[in-house]
C-alpha cells in the first residue's frame, strides 16, 4: 500500500492540470452544472486520450407547507405539513472523455441512499460528429425543457407542479396514476445538432423511471411491442444551440431562442395498466439578462384490454416562467403553472402561481433561492370536487434553498 501511494503521488504532476480550458471539452456534460470549457482541476493523461472532471452539487432546503382542512373540521388537524429542513440533493459525479470519441458521466445522489435512485445517472456518449451521437445508459429522457435544464442551473428550486404531480383517475387504480415528466431512465438514444440550428433526440427506454435499475418489462398483449418508453424531441434554434441553463450570471450577453416539440409513448405503462401518449410543445428565450420559457403538454391514457376500461382519458398542463438579472447578483423570478388533473371529462383546473428571488453569492457555485407558491382552483362544479383534485398538493408553500456546487 505504501509503494502504491508513492507511485500515485509521483504520477500526479503529469495527470493533474489546473486552471486550463481545452477546446475538446465541449462534449463533456453532467446534466447538473456546466462542465464543458469550465476552468478547474481535472485529471488527464499525457496524450489527452483520457480526461476526468469531478463535480459536486448539494441543496440544503428550509420549507413550510400549508394544506386546506377540506372542510372536515377535525378535532386535531395539522394544516402545516412537510415543514423543516431537508437535503433533497447531494450529488457527486465524474465526467470526462476517453479515446477522443467517447464522453462519459456517472453521478451518485447520496440524498437518495438506500434506493435505486442513488445512481442518479451513468452513461456514455459515442461522438462521431456534431450531427451524430449515440448515448447509452441512465440519463434524462428527451422531453420537456424544464427536465432537460441542468439541475443546478434552474430558475426555481422546485419544478412546476403540473409536471410532477400524479393525475387523478376516476377509478380505484391507485397504482396507475402517471405524471407528465418521464425524468431519468435507462435506455439508448440517437441525437445531434444539424447546421447548428436543428437538434434532434430519439430514444428507447425502460419507462420505469429513476427508481428502477433492472429490466422488468414484458411484451404488449395488444401491439406485440416491447412494453418500453419510446420518446423523441426536435428543436429549432435559429441563433445557435440553446444553453441548458435557465439564467446564468456569467452569460448575460447572449441571445438564443428555441422552439421544440416532443412526444413519448409508454407501452403498458404503470404496472401494465395503460398505453400513455404524451405530446409537448415548448418555447425558450435567452435575451441578455432575460430568460423566458413556456411549455404546454397533453397526456392520453389508453387503458389496455385486460383493464376492461374502454374510454381514453386526457390530461393537460402548461406553465410559463421568467427571470431577469437586475445585476450579476439578483434575479427576480415568476411562474404561472396550470394543470387539468381530473381529465377533460370533468370541469376544473388547478392554478399555481409562484414568485421568487435568486441571489448569486459566488455565481452558480453558491446560490441562494427563495420562492413562494400558492394555489387557486377554478371551474369546478362543486367544492368537494375541487377538494378532491388538490389532494397531496399544498395550498401554500415557501422554500428557501442554498446551493453549493463545484
Amino acid at each position: 500500500m505504501r509503494y502504491l501511494l508513492l507511485a500515485i503521488i509521483a504520477l500526479l504532476p503529469s495527470l493533474l492540470k489546473a486552471q486550463e480550458v481545452n477546446k475538446n471539452d465541449k462534449y463533456i456534460e453532467s446534466d447538473v452544472i456546466t462542465l464543458g470549457g469550465r476552468k478547474g482541476f481535472r485529471w488527464e493523461t499525457k496524450n489527452g486520450d483520457f480526461k476526468l472532471k469531478p463535480y459536486m452539487v448539494a441543496f440544503t432546503r428550509a420549507q413550510a407547507q400549508y394544506v386546506d382542512d377540506e372542510g372536515l373540521r377535525l378535532t386535531e388537524e395539522d394544516n402545516i405539513i412537510n415543514t423543516g429542513f431537508s437535503l433533497p440533493v447531494a450529488i457527486f459525479g465524474m465526467a470526462g472523455t476517453a479515446f477522443n470519441r467517447i464522453t462519459y458521466n456517472i453521478a451518485l445522489n447520496a440524498a437518495a441512499a438506500g434506493s435505486p435512485a442513488l445512481l442518479n445517472q451513468a452513461w456514455i456518449n459515442i461522438n462521431f460528429k456534431d450531427e451524430l451521437r449515440i448515448k447509452v445508459g441512465k440519463f434524462k429522457t428527451p422531453m420537456f425543457r424544464n427536465n432537460l435544464a441542468r439541475l443546478g442551473q434552474k430558475l426555481f428550486p422546485s419544478s412546476p407542479s403540473s409536471l410532477n404531480t400524479p393525475v387523478n383517475v376516476p377509478f380505484s387504480l391507485n397504482s396507475a396514476n402517471p405524471h407528465f415528466n418521464n425524468g431519468f431512465d435507462i435506455g439508448v438514444m440517437l441525437h445531434g445538432i444539424i447546421n447548428n440550428k436543428f437538434a434532434y433526440q430519439a430514444g428507447i427506454f425502460n419507462g420505469t423511471g429513476i427508481n428502477v435499475n433492472k429490466a422488468k418489462n414484458t411484451l404488449s398483449d395488444e401491439y406485440s411491442l416491447p412494453s418500453l418508453l419510446y420518446s423523441a424531441r426536435l428543436a429549432y434554434m435559429p441563433f445557435g444551440p440553446m444553453p441548458l441553463h435557465e439564467g446564468d450570471p456569467n452569460d448575460l450577453n447572449n441571445f438564443k431562442m428555441s422552439l421544440a416539440v416532443s412526444s413519448s409513448y409508454s407501452v403498458e405503462a404503470n404496472y401494465e395498466s395503460s398505453d400513455d401518449l404524451k405530446i409537448a410543445a415548448e418555447y425558450s428565450l435567452l435575451a441578455n439578462k432575460w430568460y423566458f420559457a413556456a411549455e404546454a403538454y397533453m397526456m392520453r391514457m389508453d387503458f389496455v384490454e385486460r383493464q376492461k376500461l374502454s374510454p381514453d382519458f386526457y390530461y393537460y398542463g402548461a406553465y410559463a416562467q421568467a427571470g431577469y438579472f437586475i445585476n450579476t447578483k439578483f434575479q427576480p423570478i415568476i411562474r404561472v403553472d396550470i394543470m387539468d388533473r381530473n381529465t377533460n371529462k370533468q370541469e376544473g383546473n388547478l392554478i399555481m402561481p409562484a414568485i421568487g428571488l435568486n441571489y448569486f453569492i459566488a455565481g452558480q457555485n453558491l446560490k441562494l433561492q427563495a420562492m413562494y407558491q400558492w394555489m387557486t382552483k377554478t371551474g369546478y362544479e362543486t367544492k368537494a370536487l375541487a377538494n378532491d383534485d388538490d389532494n397531496g398538493l399544498a395550498e401554500k408553500q415557501f422554500i428557501v434553498q442554498l446551493q453549493f456546487a463545484f
